[in-house]
């Protein structure tokens, strides 16, 4: 049966991993994202595209109601939406607090605010019984992200998380966190990231290998599946052992 699937974050990294998964399925699948031009080059068979900042009110109400007009009723909504702030401006202060106060805001804005508000629109329109609500989170909400205001925006994912599943879980949705450790062919890294870093990271894993889009979508595939369907408020870390160091 066709299934209506929602991503935020859809047009590059995971969330268009996920998207080419259930569009595989034949399910019909709506991306999300601020970029136009992104959503219409992602190539996924089949899917609408709507472009929009989820971290603004007004916009998240126009996306519930193009889901309303367009598909009625939501089986799996995908927070893939998110980041550390590195496609964005600068705060362009000299201040260190102006700087502080920008990179916190920038991070809560794309990470948490982004994932609640769509939540909230359509939250409604969740199909019951069998409804998933998944979120992405990172290996950073338990180890730090350098700066802490990454971690903290996607550590704040988890609580909202378990609050929905209590909420939800009466009308027989089901809502799961995926935290990934570090993924290539993503643009999260920006132009951060050099050979030694990469190599850093990568020793941080017992697999001895980077994450890849393909294998959170794959675990975001199967917490949507019918096999997973007495698996709510959990937080399934996909990091290659990375978590619990060496």
């Amino acid at each position: 049966m066709t299934r209506n699937i929602v991503i935020s974050g859809g047009g590059t990294g995971i969330g268009l991993a996920a998207a080419q998964a259930f569009a595989a399925d034949g399910d019909q699948v709506l991306l999300l994202g601020r970029r136009a031009q992104v959503l219409e080059k992602a190539g996924v068979p089949g899917a609408l595209t709507r472009a929009a900042d989820l971290s603004e009110p007004d916009q998240v109400r126009a996306v519930a109601r193009f889901v309303a007009e367009e598909l009625g009723t939501v089986d799996v909504l995908v927070h893939g939406a998110g980041g550390a702030g590195h496609l964005e401006p600068p705060s362009g202060s000299e201040d260190p607090l102006d700087r502080v106060a920008h990179d916190w805001t920038v991070n809560f804005r794309q990470n948490t605010l982004t994932a609640a508000l769509l939540t909230e629109a359509l939250k409604n329109r969740l199909a019951e019984p069998g409804g998933r609500v998944l979120f992405v989170s990172s290996i950073a909400a338990y180890r730090g992200s350098g700066t802490g205001a990454y971690a903290a925006a996607k550590a704040g994912l988890h609580p909202y998380a378990h609050d929905l599943a209590r909420q939800l879980g009466p009308r027989g949705i089901t809502v799961n966190v995926v935290a990934p450790g570090y993924v290539e062919d993503t643009e999260f890294f920006g132009d951060t990231m050099d050979e030694a870093r990469r190599a850093r990271l990568i020793d941080d894993t017992t697999t001895g290998r980077a994450g890849t889009p393909g294998d959170v979508a794959a675990t975001l595939h199967w917490l949507a599946s019918p096999a997973a369907g007495h698996v709510t408020s959990q937080i399934v870390q996909v990091n290659g052992g990375a978590e619990r160091g060496h």
